[in-house]
């Protein structure tokens, strides 16, 4: 029986990485280029064609036999029409029809995949969500979103929208993410974290508390997650403070998810794969403090497993089915 070899394309708003496998997670090939929405699709677009060209003519494949493409990219999307709606981090993106043009291109089936969908099937089927039948993924980045595994099965939603809990509200004011002020996703994202960050930082200063903080705030007007990660693990405590705040809120975010869906396993990518028990430990305490007892119990959080190639095994996930 002839062997299988699958594309993968991980679009994201700063990288995009193309893949080959033919036993994934493994990866036989890859390459990475900026995606630069600034300058619109087209560009982007030639550079996949490349890309996937390059890597069929170059790669190990054999004579494995090209069985689909798989597109990984944030939402708003079309996953039936296989159509791109300018995500927020793509705004450029205006209706792309990304699966039909790589199908005419390359005469081979393609399916477009919500990335935290495309995460959840990748951590289910080779990461830390191996063995469990209820598992939610949870894309902590720039923003937050979920994907669902209920009894064995990616929950979709009628429109493939289930798992927005980035837009669910947690607070009436606060830091603003998926465009609503209070959410999830600005309470417990990169993002979010950062506005946080240099409102805590402002307020620190004003109380006369020093922190390294400041000076970066005042280089550049702004503060990103990572600024405050390299603060906290140089002793920081305005930065310690800010990192178990998100924390706590992300497990009140989880907290809903418990009750709602009654997982066996949380698994939490992007951030909380760097940032570990930093994040992780306060994210706990406010799950068992906010769920109900008998669902906190049994559900575990851990990091994603496949660490930073889980982008490259959702996109090849995506081309396998599920």
């Amino acid at each position: 029986m002839q062997e299988t070899a699958w594309i993968g394309v991980d679009i994201g708003g700063t990288k995009t990485a193309v893949v080959l496998s033919r036993q994934p997670p493994a990866m036989l090939g890859r390459i990475e280029f900026a995606t630069l929405p600034e300058n619109g699709p087209e560009r982007a677009l030639a550079s996949i064609k490349r890309a996937i060209r390059e890597l069929l003519s170059s790669s190990q494949r054999g004579t494995a036999r090209l069985g689909c493409i798989g597109v990984s990219c944030g939402g708003p999307l079309d996953q039936r029409s296989g159509v791109i709606q300018a995500p927020p981090n793509l705004s450029t993106w205006v209706d792309v029809p990304i699966a039909a043009m790589l199908r005419e291109e390359f005469a081979v089936e393609c399916r477009l995949e919500n990335d935290a969908d495309a995460g959840a099937i990748a951590e289910y089927r080779f990461g830390a969500g191996k063995g469990t039948s209820h598992m939610i993924f949870l894309t902590m980045g720039t923003g937050l979103g979920a994907g669902i595994i209920a009894d064995g099965r990616l929950l979709r939603g009628a429109a493939g929208q289930a798992g927005e809990i980035g837009h669910v509200r947690l607070s009436a004011e606060g830091p603003v993410g998926y465009r609503k002020a209070g959410s999830v996703e600005g309470w417990a994202s990169g993002g979010g974290m950062a506005q946080v960050a240099a409102e805590e930082t402002r307020a620190a200063l004003r109380r006369g508390e020093g922190t390294l903080l400041a000076a970066r705030l005042a280089a550049s007007g702004s503060l990103t997650a990572r600024d405050v990660a390299e603060a906290a693990q140089a002793g920081d405590a305005v930065a310690a403070r800010i990192l178990a705040a998100t924390g706590t809120r992300l497990g009140e975010a989880m907290a809903i998810l418990v009750d709602l869906l009654n997982p066996e396993k949380i698994v939490v990518g992007g951030l909380a794969m760097r940032l570990g028990e930093t994040l992780l430990a306060p994210a706990r305490l406010a799950l068992a403090r906010e769920a109900l007892p008998g669902s906190a119990r049994i559900c575990r959080v851990a990091p994603a497993a496949l660490g930073e190639s889980i982008g490259d095994v959702a996109a090849v996930c995506v081309a396998m089915g599920f």
